[in-house]
């Protein structure tokens, strides 16, 4: 098994590319649970993080909690958009394994994202490819190349494998 190199930096880069992705569908998940912080404390313990390069064992703690808070909302949309902030605050604790388990921890966010886009748009795959495209562009190189060192996915029959090969293979060009 191949070891990854991943600086605290690329830590940091990834975390906040995790943010951006799951924090733009955040909304979706507090339409239908107003009273439950715990995706939007994700996003706000892992932006911390990108600024001070610390791993506490909150950002731990408020993964597990979010995705706690996917498994409670009774819709879709919400349980993805929750996936994908617990997969966001996750995102800085990858190994240094080159697993396909770990090439996962790096996807989470943007696939959850898209999912939840398009599951809030009737089941839109059209949305979900948007979504896809959008955290491709907005990926920096440390990401990039994080993706790179991993072994690449292969495409699967679920939607979310779907979205996760499709985001693979365009990280790596």
């Amino acid at each position: 098994m191949n070891e990854v190199t991943i600086s605290e930096e690329d830590r940091r880069l990834l975390g906040l590319w995790a943010a951006d992705c799951a924090e733009r569908v955040l909304p979706l998940f507090e339409a239908r649970a107003p009273s439950d912080t715990r995706p939007r404390e994700a996003i706000e313990v892992l932006r911390t993080f990108t600024h001070t390069g610390k791993r506490t064992g909150q950002l731990r703690s408020v993964a597990w909690a979010a995705h706690a808070a996917a498994r409670e909302v009774d819709d879709p949309a919400a349980t993805a958009a929750a996936r994908a902030a617990g997969n966001a605050a996750a995102a800085p604790y990858i190994h240094s394994l080159a697993t396909l388990h770990q090439a996962k921890h790096i996807h989470g966010p943007a696939i959850y994202a898209a999912r939840a886009r398009e599951l809030s748009a009737g089941d839109d795959s059209g949305i979900g490819d948007e979504e896809v495209r959008w955290a491709i562009e907005h990926a920096p190189p440390a990401v990039r190349e994080l993706m790179r060192q991993m072994p690449a996915c292969e495409p699967g029959r679920s939607r979310l494998d779907v979205l996760r090969y499709q985001l693979d293979a365009a990280l790596r060009r």
